[in-house]
């Protein structure tokens, strides 16, 4: 009877070890004590797992288009302040602050707010603080 009960929890105990080891800290991809902002069209919107992803064309000082991939929460948490996969379209311009990636080249920010100006969408904000826009 032992032996049948060993290997089920065997099972568990590396599936459980596994997905702990495999979520990663974000300070390995972000500057956690800097921040930034972009504004931008966004052009796609994944809500998926392990995190959401949010796509933006930004036009750069120098006059170039540059694609943004911004890391937002899981889709559980996001769901819990009432994002769904219709919050956000392709063509709505966005204003996001976060922390930038470790590395400029990739155009990577770890999404702290979003606002959406046409509507006064916004999330990531405290409920005193003012939209100076």
């Amino acid at each position: 009877m032992k032996r049948y009960l060993v290997a089920p929890l065997a099972v568990v105990a590396l599936a459980v070890g596994a997905q702990a080891f495999a979520h990663h800290s974000f300070a390995a991809t972000y500057l956690e004590d800097q921040s930034m902002t972009i504004e931008g069209e966004l052009v796609q919107f994944q809500l998926r797992n392990p995190h959401a992803y949010v796509h933006v064309v930004v036009k750069e000082p120098d006059g170039s288009m540059v694609r943004y991939v911004v890391e937002w929460g899981s889709p559980i948490q996001l769901s819990g302040t009432g994002v769904t996969r219709n919050t956000l379209k392709p063509g709505d311009h966005v204003i996001i602050s976060g922390n930038p990636g470790r590395d400029p080249a990739n155009h990577r920010v770890r999404l702290l707010t979003l606002r959406r100006p046409k509507d006064g969408l916004s999330w990531g904000l405290l409920p005193n603080e003012v939209i100076d826009r």
